[in-house]
C-alpha cells in the first residue's frame, strides 16, 4: 500500500518541497529540514528545527485553534494543567515515540518525519486531532491513556498529515470538499460504524485504521483487529461504488487497501512489507506539481 510506505512518503514530500519552496532535497538528511521549511509555509506557526515541540492549553497553537475554532471539542473543554500534569504527558509521548520505533522503526520513522508538534490538553473529550491546514500539528486529550494509546494516536494523527499531503501532490479525488458532503457521495466509515461520511473522510478513516490495528497485532492484542475487520471491509466495498470519484491515484490507493481488507485472514506480514519495501517507492505519477 503506498499511502502506508516510508520510500514513496519520502518521495511525496520531496515533491512537495520543491513545488513550495524550490528545494529539491535528495538525500535523507536534507529531507527533514526541508519538510519543516515546506509545511511552515503552509501553516500559520513555523515548525522549529527538529524533534516533537509540546506545548499546552496556554501555548501560542492552542491559542490559535481556540480563535479560530479548530478543534472545538477538545479546546472547549480544556482545564489548567500543572507542571507535574506537563512532564508526566512530556514522558508519555518520548516513550510513545520509542513504542512506535519498538514495533516498526519505519513507521516510527515516518511519524518522526510527519509530527513536528504535540499538543497536550486536559478535556472531558479524549481524542486526538488534525487538520490537512495545520500539517505536522497533533492535539490530543490522553485522559488516562497508557503509552500504546499515545503511540495510536501519534500514528493515527500522524499518518492523516501523511494522506493530506500525498492528496495535495498527486490528487485523490475528482470532487472538491464541500461536493464530497453531498448525501449522494458520502461511504461507509470503518471506525464510526454504520456512519456514512463524506468521501474523502470515510477514506482517510479507513487508510489510518489500517495501522492502529498492525500496531495491536504486533503487540499481540486483538481489540481494534476484531472491532474493525468487518466494517473496514463494508466500507472499502462502498467506497469502491463511488469508484468514479477518485482519480487514478486514488483509485490505486483504495484498491491496495481493499485487496488487503478482503483477505481471510488478515496478512499483517504484508503491512510490514508495505511500510519498509522499496516495492512501492518510485512511484511516477502523471503529473507533479
Amino acid at each position: 500500500m503506498h499511502f502506508l510506505n516510508l520510500g514513496h512518503l519520502c518521495e511525496t514530500v520531496a515533491r512537495l518541497a520543491h513545488a513550495q519552496t524550490g528545494q529539491h532535497p535528495t538525500d535523507a538528511p536534507g529531507l527533514n529540514p526541508a519538510y519543516r521549511k515546506t509545511i511552515s509555509g503552509l501553516r500559520p506557526l513555523p515548525a522549529e528545527g527538529e524533534g516533537i515541540t509540546l506545548s499546552y492549553e496556554d501555548g501560542p497553537w492552542a491559542r490559535h485553534c481556540e480563535t479560530e475554532s479548530i478543534f472545538e471539542h477538545i479546546f472547549a473543554k480544556a482545564t489548567h494543567s500543572d507542571g507535574p500534569t506537563r512532564e508526566h504527558w512530556d514522558a508519555m509521548v518520548r516513550r510513545a515515540m520509542q513504542h512506535i520505533h519498538d514495533l516498526s522503526p519505519d513507521l516510527g520513522r515516518m511519524v518522526d518525519l510527519l509530527v513536528t508538534d504535540v499538543v497536550v490538553v486536559n478535556s472531558r473529550s479524549d481524542g486526538g486531532g488534525s487538520a490537512n491546514t495545520l500539517p505536522g500539528l497533533v492535539v490530543m486529550s490522553p485522559g488516562d491513556w497508557d503509552v500504546p494509546e499515545y503511540a495510536e494516536c501519534l500514528v493515527h494523527e500522524g499518518l492523516h498529515t501523511g494522506l493530506f499531503l500525498m492528496d495535495a501532490v498527486y490528487g485523490m479525488f475528482s470532487l472538491p470538499p464541500r461536493e464530497m458532503e453531498k448525501d449522494e457521495h458520502r461511504a461507509l466509515s470503518a471506525v464510526k460504524i454504520g456512519q456514512r461520511r463524506p468521501l474523502h473522510a470515510a477514506f482517510h478513516a479507513a487508510a489510518v485504521a489500517v495501522p492502529l490495528m498492525y500496531m495491536q497485532h504486533r503487540r499481540g492484542v486483538d481489540t481494534l483487529v476484531s472491532k474493525y475487520t468487518v466494517s473496514l471491509r463494508a466500507a472499502c466495498r462502498d467506497m469502491r461504488a463511488h469508484r468514479d470519484v477518485f482519480t487514478p491515484y486514488g483509485q490505486m490507493l483504495l484498491a491496495e487497501m481493499s485487496e488487503w481488507a478482503e483477505g481471510e485472514p488478515l496478512d499483517f506480514d504484508h503491512i510490514t512489507r508495505c511500510i519498509s519495501s522499496p516495492d512501492w517507492a518510485g512511484f511516477v505519477p502523471a503529473v507533479t506539481v
